[in-house]
């Protein structure tokens, strides 16, 4: 097994320190092998789990942590790296201990709690920052601590009635009740009894009376109140207690998860998705991992019937994939299940990319559903030495090869050029690994991948769907188009189309001459509004013989960074009669907002 520690200066001028895991067969547990990560906090958001996370520095002794994570996934197996969108800088009042946080939406905006150090008095205290996306960035909400005597580990209820609650404490347990600006407080904490009746009783630490320690995780579950808590360090287990009301009293219900894992410490986090329950927690597994090098990960798990948890333990295999993921619209190359070797660092082009990547290094994404097969593969690559290998295999680092794309040099790490390689083989639903050949030394970076389908056109349809090009190829229905250099979802431009007076405007391609009679046709097109919030569509208008029809094209949305929106989805294009006219349109169902759209696609 190799660990490799590296320090590197980005080429965006980040310091990034990283540690590289191997990865193991079979599994998806911890959930991040880039880095070691702590303290999850889940946040389920449209239609996704966004997992905030504490970072451990590499070879930490102590609690040496500076910045704050975010990943996010839609089917609890692959997960995308956002990125650190926090730090301690963030709170200019604080010089240390980036600890454990819990994240709150509320207000259209989301809210991170944290405890640090306050320079001034030289205690622990609670901050708050704000941003106005799941992903960030975030910003110091009040300039100052929230609540400041001593302990840590805050988490955040907000109550059927609207009422807002933050918990926290170590070695004590207090609420206050927040106000619904979700950045100041209604009345003075309240300090919550830690009885044997309500927390357990403690046999190894007569200091403490209570098994409880640290990590509250507060949530209301059919009516009940949960306070799921880290207990009896040192090493401690997860127990939990149950009230009637976000106040107590509080009733001592038993352990959750043993002690397990390699890590001192352990912190939980709850939540419902997609019909089922998830337990967050972290542990010591990855290499080089213990007390102050810990990773998270993830179990599902089922309510016993009174409502009681069932004892969860730590796996290595993780919770079952939710559906499948679409090879046929691209895909971040940081969306993965396991990195083998590899590191992730932001890119020139938004967001963040894989890079770092040597002989031999892999990632894994779980249940990659081809249908009846894909034609070709293009990845978004940078390389500023000779470049390497993309092999594409199915079902292990090892399995089956349905194509190699050859990378070359493009004269930098940040300088992007999209390469294509034919695909055969490739059918059904598989987990995919790209693995990484060639010489030695850094090979390439890598930004996002796509497959096209083998029942499609297998080319693209629209001219300039980078926007690269400017306005070049396409023209506005209504309003003023132009190249916008300020925002953009990847590369330097995206389109603007400004001045809207009706719904249907938006830019347009006239397909025509391209369009294939009974042929299934897939859409990428990333959108974001000028100011507010549109339902944007993306539609093909198709006239023959005098008569038009509308394919709706993008009925799936995915939320992105920055305010961007992926709109996707898959129709059967057919007429009858003399085809006139066909136009591929980005409009809106309702509203005349200004729409930016970029990286359009249509196959």
């Amino acid at each position: 097994m190799r660990i490799a520690l590296r320090t590197v200066l980005c080429t965006v001028g980040l310091l990034l320190t990283s540690v590289l895991f191997p990865s193991a067969a079979g599994a998806d547990n911890p959930i991040v092998q880039t880095i070691y990560t702590a303290d999850p906090a889940p946040l389920v958001h449209n239609g996704r789990v966004y997992l905030y996370t504490g970072h451990d520095e590499d070879g930490s002794t102590y609690f040496t942590m500076r910045d704050w994570h975010v990943y996010s996934s839609s089917d609890m197996a692959n997960w995308t790296d956002h990125g650190s969108p926090m730090s301690l800088a963030t709170f200019a009042w604080a010089d240390a201990n980036a600890w454990a946080g819990h994240v709150a939406h509320r207000n259209g905006r989301f809210y991170w709690y944290v405890p640090v150090r306050d320079r001034a008095t030289g205690s622990m205290a609670i901050g708050v920052a704000v941003a106005d996306s799941p992903t960030g960035p975030f910003r110091d909400a009040i300039g100052r601590p929230l609540v400041n005597n001593g302990e840590i580990d805050p988490n955040v209820l907000i109550d059927d009635n609207g009422q807002a609650y933050l918990y926290w404490g170590n070695p004590r347990l207090w609420y206050v009740r927040l106000n619904t600006d979700m950045i100041s407080y209604s009345g003075s904490p309240t300090q919550i009894p830690l009885t044997t009746a309500g927390f357990g009783t403690r046999t190894g630490n007569t200091g403490r009376p209570t098994l409880y320690e640290e990590g509250p995780w507060v949530f209301k579950r059919n009516g009940l109140y949960y306070n799921v808590f880290a207990a009896e360090c040192c090493s401690e287990f997860i127990g939990y207690s149950t009230a009637p009301s976000a106040t107590g009293p509080w009733t001592y219900r038993g352990t959750i998860m043993p002690r397990q894992g390699g890590s001192f410490t352990n912190h939980a986090g709850v939540i419902d998705f997609n019909g089922g329950s998830y337990f967050f927690y972290h542990n010591g597994a990855l290499p080089g991992g213990g007390g102050y090098t810990r990773s998270v990960a993830v179990e599902r798990f089922t309510y016993n019937a009174d409502g009681t948890f069932p004892t969860i333990n730590m796996t290595t295999a993780g919770p079952p994939q939710i559906g499948t993921l679409d090879p046929f619209v691209r895909q971040e190359a940081e969306t993965i299940a396991w990195a083998s070797g590899v590191e992730t660092e932001p890119s020139g082009e938004g967001g963040m990319n894989v890079g770092f990547i040597e002989n031999g290094d892999h990632l894994k994404v779980k249940g990659v559903a081809f249908g009846d097969g894909a034609s070709s593969f293009t990845a978004r690559v940078a390389s500023a030495t000779g470049g390497g290998r993309i092999e594409l295999r199915l079902g292990s680092a090892t399995g089956a090869l349905v194509g190699t794309c050859a990378v070359a040099g493009t004269g930098g790490w940040q300088s992007w050029s999209s390469v294509t390689c034919p695909v055969s083989g490739a059918t059904g639903t598989h987990d995919l690994y790209l693995r990484f050949a060639g010489g030695s030394g850094y090979l390439l970076n890598l930004d996002w991948w796509q497959f096209t389908p083998g029942g499609g056109s297998g080319t693209d349809l629209l001219a300039n769907g980078t926007m690269e090009n400017g306005t070049t190829g396409w023209t506005a229905s209504g309003g003023t188009l132009t190249a916008a250099t300020d925002v953009a979802h990847a590369g330097s431009r995206s389109l603007l189309n400004s001045g809207r007076t009706a719904s249907w405007n938006g830019p347009h391609q006239n397909v025509t001459a391209r369009l294939t009679n009974g042929k299934s046709y897939l859409t990428s097109v990333w959108v974001r509004s000028q100011s507010g919030n549109p339902s944007v569509k993306a539609t093909l208008t198709v006239t023959a013989d005098g008569t038009t029809s509308y394919h709706q094209l993008t009925p799936a949305r995915t939320a992105g960074t920055n305010g961007w929106t992926q709109l996707t989805g898959t129709t059967t294009v057919s007429w009858t009669g003399t085809l006139t006219n066909a136009s591929f349109y980005v409009e809106t169902t309702a509203g005349t907002d200004g729409l930016y759209v970029d990286d359009a696609s249509f196959r």
